[in-house]
């Protein structure tokens, strides 16, 4: 399937890119892709959603065609979540988060609460600091990366996410959006969430929780998600036994029906009849 991207202007000036699919009535779903990652990111994921839910792909600042300000903390990422649904009119929504978008959907869930019909953590992180992976690939490439970003790097990075095979096409799609970014996005994305995560305050996220873990993913651990268990009162964890990290571009039908059936627990009033 073909998509079109839009742009809209955020109230701080800062213009972003996304994708918009389903009806306008229904249940509103926003979708947080990764680091170095945009809207693309959920191309596999969107024709299995049904029109009951209306969702938004959103390119974050610095990624894909959005614009590139000066400052990548988790806590501008979050603000420009709640600008974004000011922008396209939306009071609440499930909102959808994959690895760094994770984060910020878990900065916004503290911040916002009242913003939030339910909120899906996908590949998810408590905290940066302490996950030797995460560690290592910043200080072996990304606090090292220099313009231009090596294409190889790239493709090793993002083939290093999966655990199954993906689509040729599909995969050549989001390195080309991840050579998008200069250099210096990228250490500046890493340097907010290593600096500026939530794990200290995911107690306060009290909107419905759903994690989804690739048990494959040679980023984030078992212990990551038991500890988001912990944290996050009520949350429950579904297990993807062969996917990755990027566990929707490996099962993209099964995440979408997990949404589908999260989206009919926390909002049941709005899908139809």
């Amino acid at each position: 399937m073909k998509y079109t991207s839009k742009t809209t202007a955020l109230a701080s000036g800062i213009k972003l890119s996304y994708v918009e699919q389903g009806a306008s009535d229904r249940i509103p779903m926003l979708l947080l892709h990764g680091v170095s990652d945009s809207w693309h990111s959920f191309e596999p994921v969107l024709p299995y959603l049904p029109p009951s839910i209306h969702a938004f792909a959103v390119s974050q600042r610095g990624h894909g065609d959005s614009d590139r300000p000066e400052r990548y903390r988790t806590r501008d990422f979050a603000e420009d979540i709640g600008e974004f649904m000011d922008a396209v009119n939306l009071r609440e929504a499930l909102v959808v988060g994959h690895s760094m978008g994770s984060t910020n959907a878990q900065r916004f869930a503290i911040d916002k609460p009242g913003r939030f019909l339910g909120l899906v953590l996908a590949g998810s992180f408590p905290s940066y600091r302490d996950n030797p992976g995460i560690i290592q690939l910043w200080e072996s490439e990304i606090s090292k990366l220099a313009d231009p970003v090596n294409p190889r790097f790239v493709r090793e990075f993002q083939e290093g996410t999966v655990a199954q095979p993906v689509p040729d096409a599909f995969l050549n799609t989001v390195i080309e959006e991840s050579l998008k970014l200069p250099a210096l996005v990228w250490r500046r994305a890493f340097e907010g969430f290593l600096e500026d995560d939530c794990v200290g305050e995911l107690y306060k996220i009290k909107a419905p929780t759903l994690i989804l873990w690739g048990a494959r993913d040679t980023l984030c651990r078992r212990s990551d998600e038991d500890e988001l268990l912990a944290a996050i009162a009520g949350s429950r964890l579904i297990v993807y036994e062969s996917a990755g990290h990027a566990l929707h571009w490996e099962e993209p039908e099964r995440f979408a029906a997990d949404l589908v059936a999260f989206a009919t627990e926390v909002a049941p009033e709005a899908l139809p009849a």
